[in-house]
């Protein structure tokens, strides 16, 4: 499931035909009583993993209410892509698993439902849910969406690589960062990386035009946010991405505390630590740490059944490095959403309750597939790995830490911006360009963007 921002053309589809909605196309809002309407529900999700959980959700569901659900699953790209059309012709679906990098543009072309009405008949406790998520599905005094799950960001790491550099697994619950030396992350990158003749990154003779296992696997893209391969980074030097969030007016890319990150992760690709860019973009993560062609990933944990069952190596998970600010992790989540094209918006709320409630949750918990968004059921969740002989902690334990959290960046024009800003990082990525000239740069046009109406 691609949570850090792969957007670019699907977003791109989404705010172009967006733009082409009519009122006419929107008229009546869900009020429509097509046959049979009232007992059924369509919903929309990109996530094969996740698919099987919420099916279990919705034959629960149709028991308690009688109210069919229907679930729709595509993969990211083409999820977005259907939604545009569907959002065009007045047959979206009747509830959309939303994104916080999409939903702006969505509320902001009305063709979502406020669900304040129905929060005033059929309350809901905000407080349950994992840290503030709640907050960030308010735009303009309506609300969009309610928290369904969240994830974070940990290390990944190959077990036996660990091993065969003779570090002890304990040691990686307590690395640091920083962008002069590297702290004692930098140390572990480097030790981990092997070239063919099994020289070691920080021994004598290492040639790193010829590395047989990375220390640290790059995973190209991510946008202005980078939620994966660097965010932690820069927010762990102290860097903000703007001036407020959710619906921020301005980034804040020349901030020297990003350059300072961004200029050392730079310097570690040169080191040949990281995989290059030519590398990586052939690979994708999993392939490239099945074949070993990296030691330690940053990933998140929408993606932690992915390395816990792998076939080709084993891997463990470790909290990421503490920098000069503290550990620091962007936490996002998941939300339903109603379209204003449901045909019955009355039921779409029920499923959208149902979802969000201890009833669904409980269930998704058992899968162990995602963290629910109720605390409780999170906790519950990481037992069920704990069962399997997982520990999921690294990503757990910062969750409940407000200090180490930082939410998803919300604004408007999201494609467009990150669009812009894949251009500059991966030129940052192949030493075209030094972070310091680049990062001012590109702020000032991103935020030209940004100001547009």
């Amino acid at each position: 499931m691609k949570r850090s921002l792969a957007l670019l053309s699907a977003g791109v589809l989404v705010a172009a035909a967006l733009t082409a909605c009519t009122p006419a196309e929107l008229k009546g809002e869900g009020t429509g009583a097509g046959k049979g309407a009232a007992n059924s529900v369509s919903y929309a999700l990109w996530d094969p993993n996740q698919k099987p959980a919420y099916e279990k959700c919705a034959a629960q569901f149709k028991k308690d209410s009688g109210i069919d659900v229907k679930i729709e699953q595509s993969g990211w790209d083409d999820y977005w892509q259907n939604l545009t059309v569907a959002l065009n012709s007045g047959t979206a679906p009747d509830v959309i698993t939303n994104h916080v990098a999409y939903y702006p543009e969505l509320a902001s072309k009305n063709v979502l439902l406020d669900l304040n009405p129905y929060l005033a008949k059929d309350p809901v406790d905000f407080t349950q849910y994992t840290g503030e998520l709640a907050s960030l599905w308010e735009y303009d005094g309506k609300r969009f969406g309610i928290p369904q799950d969240w994830d974070t960001i940990a290390l990944v790491y190959n077990v036996n690589d660990v091993k065969d550099a003779g570090v002890d697994p304990a040691t990686l619950k307590d690395l640091t960062w920083n962008p002069k030396d590297g702290g004692s992350f930098g140390k572990l990158v480097a030790h981990l990386t092997v070239d063919q003749n099994g020289v070691r990154g920080d021994e004598p003779g290492f040639d790193k035009s010829k590395v047989k296992t990375y220390g640290w696997g790059l995973e190209t893209g991510g946008g202005v946010v980078g939620q994966g391969p660097w965010s932690w980074l820069a927010m762990s030097n102290g860097f903000n991405y703007l001036d407020k969030n959710p619906f921020g007016t301005k980034y804040q890319l020349n901030d020297p505390k990003l350059a300072e990150a961004l200029t050392w992760w730079q310097q570690q690709i040169k080191a040949g630590y990281v995989t290059p860019v030519e590398e990586a973009g052939n690979l994708g993560l999993e392939p490239m740490m099945e074949q070993n062609k990296a030691a330690l990933i940053p990933d998140g944990s929408w993606r932690i059944n992915t390395w816990a069952n792998s076939k080709a190596q084993k891997f463990a998970f470790a909290p990421l490095p503490k920098g000069p600010a503290g550990r620091k992790t962007i936490i996002n989540g998941l939300a339903p959403s109603i379209t204003k094209t449901a045909k019955n918006p009355d039921a779409a709320w029920k499923w959208v309750h149902f979802l969000t409630s201890d009833a669904c949750q409980s269930i998704v918990a058992k899968e162990a597939i995602v963290f629910p968004s109720i605390k409780a059921e999170s906790d519950a969740a990481a037992a069920a790995h704990k069962a399997k002989g997982v520990d999921v902690s690294a990503y757990l334990d910062i969750a409940s830490d407000p200090a180490s959290l930082a939410y998803y960046p919300i604004t408007f024009h999201a494609s467009e911006i990150s669009k812009e800003a894949d251009l500059v990082i991966e030129q940052i990525e192949r030493g075209q360009v030094a972070p310091a000239q680049a990062l001012p740069a590109l702020n000032e046009k991103i935020n030209k963007i940004l100001a547009q109406k």
